[in-house]
């Protein structure tokens, strides 16, 4: 190969080798292409005297988009507050998440004994369970 060819040559392969990396690094930034459909929830508080219970059954809950936390059988939950959708629990025996291209910390809502979705705390939303689950509890 005389100069001009061989110069030609590796500049091809850098091309080749910006193009590659530009793909692979283009797949890896595929953050934040799932959102979880949240509408602002209107939180309040409930007084003192709460609501608890023992959940039966392990219970999976689904969602539209993402996916939430398994409910683990045995875990207690007390009623924290409530929004338009339905009574709020917490339970400290497990940790609550709703999932997508990120993660959110979430309380379970509940109403006539089916969970009807998740409030996300920080973000102090909801999102709905695709279809309502019922559950089976023991109160507390």
């Amino acid at each position: 190969m005389d100069g001009g060819k061989m110069l030609s040559f590796f500049a091809k392969g850098r091309l080749r080798l910006c193009a590659m990396s530009c793909a692979v690094m283009l797949s890896g930034c595929a953050f934040d292409v799932i959102h979880i459909r949240q509408i602002p929830a209107d939180f309040h508080a409930t007084p003192e005297v709460q609501q608890a219970w023992t959940l039966s059954e392990a219970t999976k809950v689904r969602l539209r988009e993402g996916h939430a936390s398994d409910l683990r059988k045995g875990t207690t939950w007390r009623q924290v507050g409530r929004v338009e959708q339905g009574d709020v629990f917490h339970t400290s025996d497990q940790v609550v998440a709703v999932e997508a291209s990120n993660q959110y910390e979430a309380d379970l809502v509940v109403n006539r004994n089916a969970v009807v979705g998740f409030y996300l705390i920080v973000e102090h939303t909801f999102t709905a369970a695709d279809p309502p689950v019922e559950i089976k509890t023991t109160p507390r």
